[in-house]
């Protein structure tokens, strides 16, 4: 039986995987497992199915934003490195806001105040919002924001 609670997938790009061993000074030590487990006990306390999902691909994470437009999810993406680059990422991004779903960009570190590569993000013009620089925080605040939007 399929869930009366709206669906989130909490999408995650490149090198996220190593979330936990790499540069843990930026990125902190919880894992990829910690943030499944916490973004289901998030989407639980919130009304929210969530499903997190992490790709080092590109053409992968652009086939689950088609997903979610297709399943009407509403979206957390973090696209790490195809933040700055990725055209075909940003245009699947648009096709979930185009499509009245929510859309919000999360960040663990702050682009800003890292390497000037980082400052500008090609999905940012087409999200919804963006959370960024507070950790694993940044998704709860995430899921946080589509929960009010959802309720409003």
């Amino acid at each position: 039986m399929a869930s009366a609670l709206p669906r989130v997938l909490v999408l995650n790009g490149p090198n996220l995987g190593r979330l936990g061993v790499r540069e843990p000074e930026i990125y902190g030590h919880a894992s990829m497992a910690d943030l499944e487990i916490a973004g289901a006990k998030w989407g639980a306390e919130l009304g929210l199915e969530v499903e997190v999902r992490q790709t080092d691909g590109e053409s992968e994470i652009v086939g689950w934003l088609h997903e979610a437009v297709d399943a009407g999810a509403h979206v957390v993406l973090n696209p790490a490195a195809f933040t700055h680059y990725s055209y075909a990422l940003r245009d699947a991004a648009a096709q979930v806001t185009t499509a009245d779903l929510l859309l919000v960009e999360v960040h663990l570190s702050n682009p800003a105040t890292r390497e000037s590569f980082r400052h500008y993000s090609v999905v940012a013009g087409v999200a919804t919002g963006t959370v960024a620089g507070f950790g694993f925080d940044s998704y709860r605040l995430a899921l946080s924001a589509i929960a009010r939007k959802l309720e409003a």
